[in-house]
Parts: C-alpha cells; structure tokens; sequence
C-alpha cells in the first residue's frame, strides 16, 4: 500500500464540489446485488467490490463501482489499496456518565461476580459532574469511537435516574447523535431501595412525561429497560412490561436489556412487545431462540461480547443465533463498569474468536445489522449518506485477523 493522497480532479468534472475516491483494494458494500454469483459467501453477504472506487458529494454518495469506470471529480482521494468498509453503527453505548470504576474490575478479575450494583456509583459521580463536565466527556468518548471507525453511536441515559438528571443526560446525548435512549429504568436507585414499585411509577409517570413534553422523540427516539430478574437492582418480568408498554403508549420505540445474568423474560417480552433490539442475550433457552427467529425482521438480537470479555462471563451463542436465522448485531455497550471500552474492531475480534462467527458476518452485525436496529439503511450505494471507514490493510479480514491494532477509522471526506 502507498500512503493516501489526495489530488485536484481530472480536467471533466462531474459534480461541483465531488470526491472520487479510489486505490480501494476491496469495498465493503452491504449491497449482495454487488457481488459475483460465483464469489464465495462471504463476498456475497458483504457485497465487496474490488479495486473499486467511490463518488461523493456533499457527504453523499453519487457512484460506486470499479475503479477503471470511475467517472471524473473535482479532486481525487487515493487510498494506495486500502480497503474501505461502511462505517461501523454501535447501537448500544452509555456513554454520559463520569467517575472511574476500575476497582470494580479488578475485583471481577478476581472472582467477584457482576451484579448490577455497581451502577449506584456511576450514578453518584454523575449526578454530581457538571454539564460541561458530562459534554466534555462524551465528546472525548465520541472522537475514540471515530478514531477506530465507528461513525453512527447510539446513547443510552440511566446514570441519572432523577427527572431532571435523566432529561440532562438525553439533552447532552442529543448534542452527539439523533439516536439517543431513555434508560431510566436502568436501576432502582438507592433513595428508592425499599420502594421498587414508587420507582416505577416516577419512571413511567413524571420521569417519561417529562421526556415526552422535552421534546418525545426528538429528545428520545427509545425506551430501554434492564430486565433481568437475577439482580435485585434491576427489574423483573412484570415491572420491564410495565415500563415498555408505557413508553409504548407515550410514541417512544422500544429497546431492551435481556438475559444478560440469566435466563428470564427479557428475550420474549422484547419479541412479543416489537422492540427494535434486545441486548446481551447471553444466556438462552430454545424458546428464546424460537422467539427471535420468528421476530426477524423486527427484533434485532444485539451481542456485546466485550462486556463478557470484561465480566468473564461465558459468551453467547452467537452460531446458533446466526444458523436459527436470527438477526444478529453486535455494538461496545462502552460503560464504566462492564466494558470500558468503544472498540467495535474489538468486538469483532471477540465475536470471530470466541463467538464463532466468520469475519464477513462480524463485519455484516456491526454495520448492516447493527443499522438496521436504529432504522438506518447502512449500505455504500448512491444516495446514501458516505458514513465510511478505512483500514490499513487490503481486506476486512485485517479487522480481526490483526486483533488489537489501531488499524480502522472513519474516513474524512473533508478538504486536504
């Protein structure tokens, strides 16, 4: 590979302001229409074009195909045989809280098991945080992301747990991404220990009235709740359905923790309630299996294998999703105490040499599939926004095959 440079355009022009972007050794599309029938799987799922190019303009893109059809531009980007790839969609973040919970995972690392109450402590520190403060922090998280080539993030609340803190939170997420969470209903707080039921009134009353009279889905565009009936701070079976089916009624769409420390309902009710995504999905019976196959197209089952790297916990069975027919995405869930870290190549590591998934379909759940969950189309096709990302190596099997290297990030489209 050469190093990528960029050059003023060839004397016809197609498009005032247009970037041909080209020296692509393999061009991940999302798009199978763009794939040989005789190309092996992987290349089908992926739709990859070779030595391919792109056209965009105004953060659009105008063309995509082979590099020796390219049409002219107003400048030229070459990559020197790097490979581009959709921009990675993490679909499950929490990322506006402060304070540091690195005893927590020393602690895990020496076998004491998660439970759900450390979040009480990421609660007191960002409470206690100033908004700049909290803005300072999430735009620090974001510009990590990027610079490992995510370029859609979805935020979550639920460090809050107050009315005002949790509408503080969605506020300051809202300045980062249209894709923000109303996670209230993350735990029961403490100054509510022996009232679980009054939480959940204020959580389906005041909490998401005033959500809703903040803006509904402008500040919002989801409810999320933490079922799981194995810790005593999050919620079971019956208080979850509560919860989802009065952000149901207020417009809100529907997201959910699920199965994480156990099995439990949090599977089914995502599937029978038509939540977009349920999350975690560690531990499953058939039935849970049978739920989200016959969901497809609706619920997506979102992995998040760093949080059992982090937890030491076992990993899902993400081939046996994946050959049930289920959608299946993967996203960080980055959050101070169960996987501190925004690395999607790292998830994709996690999901190929724990999970058993190929290279292709990790590539397909971080993008495609994890887009699908927030409603996005995250194909490479004209008319399409040009969220793209490239690596420093010729294909998409570097993402894990290099496991651990800063080798992806988001592809600057601006003037050199």
């Amino acid at each position: 590979m050469t190093s990528p440079t960029a050059t003023p355009g060839r004397s016809r022009r197609r498009h005032d302001g247009s970037l041909l972007i080209t020296g692509i050794s393999e061009l991940t599309t999302n798009d199978p229409v763009r794939s040989h029938a005789h190309r092996e799987a992987g290349d089908r799922l992926l739709g990859i074009v070779r030595d391919a190019a792109v056209v965009v303009t105004d953060g659009t893109i105008e063309w995509v195909g082979a590099a020796a059809e390219a049409p002219d531009a107003d400048r030229v980007l070459d990559l020197g045989g790097r490979a581009v790839i959709p921009g990675f969609v993490d679909s499950h973040t929490h990322l506006v809280f402060a304070g540091d919970r690195s005893a927590e995972f020393a602690a895990r690392m020496t076998g004491t098991p998660y439970d759900g109450g450390g979040i009480a402590v990421s609660v007191a520190a960002t409470r206690a945080a100033s908004d700049d403060e909290l803005r300072a922090l999430v735009a620090g998280r974001i510009a990590e992301m990027r610079a490992l080539g995510t370029t859609t993030v979805e935020i979550k609340t639920g460090y809050g747990l107050t009315v005002e803190d949790e509408l503080r939170a969605l506020r300051i997420a809202r300045e980062f991404t249209p894709h923000t969470t109303f996670l209230g209903a993350h735990v029961v707080p403490p100054e509510y220990a022996a009232d679980r039921a009054g939480y959940v009134d204020l959580v389906t009353g005041p909490m998401l009235d005033a959500v809703v009279a903040g803006g509904g889905a402008d500040l919002a565009a989801y409810l999320d709740v933490f079922c799981e009936p194995h810790s005593g701070h999050a919620f079971d079976g019956d208080e979850a359905r509560a919860i989802l089916e009065a952000g149901r009624r207020a417009g809100l769409q529907l997201r959910v923790h699920g199965n994480q420390l156990g099995p439990g309902p949090g599977v089914r009710l995502a599937c029978e309630l038509g939540a977009a995504s349920v999350d975690h999905c560690t531990f499953l019976l058939d039935a849970d299996v049978e739920a989200l196959a016959a969901a497809r197209g609706t619920t997506v089952a979102t992995l998040l294998p760093g949080v059992e790297f982090s937890t030491r916990s076992p990993y899902p069975h993400a081939r046996q999703l994946i050959d049930a027919g289920v959608d299946v995405a993967l996203a960080s869930d980055c959050n101070p105490g169960t996987c501190y870290s925004s690395s999607m190549p790292f998830v994709i590591a996690l999901a190929v040499g724990e999970m058993h998934l190929t290279p292709a379909e990790a590539l397909h759940a971080a993008t495609a599939v994890a887009a699908r969950s927030l409603g996005l189309d995250r194909r490479v096709a004209p008319g399409r926004p040009a969220e793209l990302a490239v690596i420093d190596g010729p294909s998409h099997l570097h993402l894990s095959y290099r496991a651990g290297m800063p080798i992806v990030r988001a592809l600057d489209l601006g003037a050199p």
